[in-house]
């Protein structure tokens, strides 16, 4: 008898185990996502980042929380941003470009880091190889300047007589000697003259535009990226009008607000595919075993109206190749 006692006594005790473990609230993953451009500005890709989640069974405000930062196109507050997140203790940071993912990496060397787009991950010491990241970094390329080649091609289409181009980069940018090289074997293989304006600061932008037209260019690629382009990509593409200069981007978004055209990836689609990275660590995966991806969508975009400005008449044929034309 005193046996069966004991015996109902660790069932008892047992089930109330069971009950209580059943009873613990289950916790909710908390990401933290970092830009340095506007949320709005930014918006379209946002939007793809929580359909990712949505594909993969993620519902914000239900079975995940999001972190929402941005620094308003102010690079310098990137940091406290950062860490900010990192003393929020974030189990997965995902960051919208090299400006947003730099201070990231500075906050936090355990916190998974997942970039939604780099231009150039191993040149800008994100990661040590893209097969294997071997940190805290993992996420996808967006290849940057290294579509400078395609964009040379792309500018001799629209202006067949294209003999010299100005290309505007920055060269504090890490990376940027790997994307020069390949905007020179294209002009090689085009017969393009090409013309090197570093862009450091506001005072070059006027001078390398005033530069260009001296020396006769027909063309731009416009290479510069970062807080430069984020500062002042309004007087950049309002010189390339007023110099009567067709000029192509690195974004989409600059055709969208008044510049000629892009070719560049899909940021929509990579930062929907960052959601991927996201499940992955959250169900154990480590960075540094997760190999970095290559872009898989490309978008050309042409602004009409911008072509219309410069008195440029885009041939038929490459607008049927454009995956948005603005009118």
């Amino acid at each position: 008898m005193k046996n069966c006692f004991y015996f109902f006594l660790i069932i008892a005790f047992l089930g109330g185990v069971a009950i209580a473990e059943a009873q613990q609230p289950t916790k909710i993953p908390r990401i933290g996502y970092l830009v340095i451009s506007s949320l709005s500005g930014s918006a379209s890709r946002a939007e793809a980042f929580r359909q990712g989640l949505r594909e993969l069974g993620y519902i914000e405000g239900k079975n995940i929380v999001i972190e929402w930062r941005s620094a308003e196109g102010k690079q310098e507050r990137g940091p406290a941003l950062a860490e900010e997140l990192v003393r929020l203790k974030v189990d997965v940071l995902v960051t919208g470009g090299e400006e947003a993912t730099r201070p990231a990496k500075d906050a936090t060397k355990t916190i998974p880091i997942v970039m939604a787009q780099d231009g150039d991950p191993v040149g800008n010491g994100h990661v040590v190889s893209l097969a294997r990241p071997g940190g805290n970094i993992t996420g996808l390329s967006s290849l940057g300047a290294e579509l400078n080649g395609k964009r040379l091609e792309l500018l001799k289409e629209i202006v067949p007589k294209l003999s010299h181009v100005a290309v505007f980069h920055t060269s504090s940018e890490r990376g940027n000697a790997r994307g020069l090289n390949d905007t020179d074997l294209a002009a090689g293989v085009l017969g393009i003259k090409l013309q090197y304006v570093d862009i450091l600061s506001r005072k070059d932008i006027v001078r390398g535009f005033r530069d260009a037209v001296t020396r006769k260019a027909d063309g731009i690629i416009m290479s510069v990226g970062g807080p430069i382009l984020n500062s002042y990509g309004t007087e950049i593409r309002d010189l390339a009008v007023k110099h009567r200069l067709p000029a192509i981007y690195r974004r989409p978004n600059d055709p969208a607000a008044g510049g000629l055209m892009s070719y560049s990836a899909n940021s929509d689609d990579l930062f929907r595919r960052a959601a991927i990275y996201v499940d992955k660590i959250l169900k154990g995966a480590k960075p540094a075993e997760l190999p970095v991806e290559q872009p898989m969508k490309f978008e050309f975009v042409i602004n009409l109206k911008a072509a219309k400005q410069i008195g440029l008449t885009i041939p038929q044929s490459v607008l049927y190749r454009a995956d948005k034309v603005i009118k």
